[in-house]
């Protein structure tokens, strides 16, 4: 609001200036070329105020929308913990992720996953948690929803291929997010590797993802991710991890994973937003 009032402003001076001026006409001419350059300068102040905000915009790394009303979870996932998740902690670290990069060249969020490592802690934790939690929000539904979306059979034959079967590959994904097996917090991911002929496994620490450098053996590319913080669970299950991750199935868009799953294997690239 106080950029357009500015703009508004300046544009409104020049033209005063030159107005006012262009009513006297015994202005000689050196005065006339004087009042030209006055409203030049003003336009170039309001165009520079306008690029100025225009780049501040385009710099800005923004908050998405939940696809879903915070109470759309329940009951496998509470509206407080929804609203707590979406509303702090992800918009904190859209906030902090501005910060670190504020005065920067805006990279397309693959590009900074690729190197937020290498960035530093300000941009490996809070860039890795805005495009985690971006990522996570849209492969979730509502249950009643969620069951009826099913793996493409693209999906289901790399699930076989890498795993033998659904149901085994859930297994090792429960296992892998037990608390003996990722300590503390993280993540947990189902990726299409290198080649895209086949499904990994991965676990992360903190807000790392297995786009960057140097968080996995390789980089690969996410089609379903677990946040298991004690942020996204704890209001509703306390210590009782292992029942929030079983129940995370409930909620699986299977239709919008195996769109992550073809898009990563046509593009070899991570899903964007």
């Amino acid at each position: 609001m106080k950029l357009s009032f500015a703009v508004s402003a300046g544009l409104i001076g020049s033209a005063a200036a030159w107005s006012s001026m262009s009513m006297k006409s015994d202005i000689p001419s050196s005065a006339a070329t004087s009042r030209r350059e006055i409203f030049q300068k003003g336009a170039a102040a309001v165009f520079g105020l306008a690029t100025a905000a225009n780049a501040q915009s385009a710099r800005a790394y923004d908050l998405p929308d939940l696809p879903y009303a915070f109470e759309a979870l329940e009951p496998y996932i509470d509206a407080p913990t929804m609203k707590i998740h979406h509303d702090k902690h992800h918009a904190t670290y859209v906030a902090n992720l501005n910060k670190a990069t504020e005065g920067k060249e805006a990279k397309p969020i693959l590009d900074l996953m690729e190197d937020a490592i290498a960035a530093g802690p300000a941009v490996r934790n809070n860039g890795g948690g805005h495009y985690n939690h971006a990522f996570f929000w849209e492969e979730l539904a509502p249950a009643d929803q969620a069951a009826k979306t099913k793996p493409s059979e693209q999906l289901l034959s790399l699930i076989n291929k890498s795993f033998g079967s659904l149901d085994e590959m859930k297994a090792q994904f429960e296992a892998r997010a037990a608390p003996g097996a990722l300590f503390g917090s993280g993540w947990v991911w189902i990726c299409v590797n290198q080649a895209g002929d086949a499904l990994k496994l991965v676990g992360t620490p903190n807000q790392d993802n297995p786009l960057m450098k140097g968080a996995a053996d390789e980089i690969m590319f996410p089609i379903l991710g677990l946040d298991v913080w004690e942020h996204a669970y704890y209001l509703k299950y306390q210590n009782r991890r292992p029942e929030y991750v079983s129940n995370f199935w409930n909620l699986v868009n299977w239709d919008k994973v195996s769109q992550n799953c073809a898009y990563v294997i046509e593009k070899h690239a991570g899903v964007p937003f």
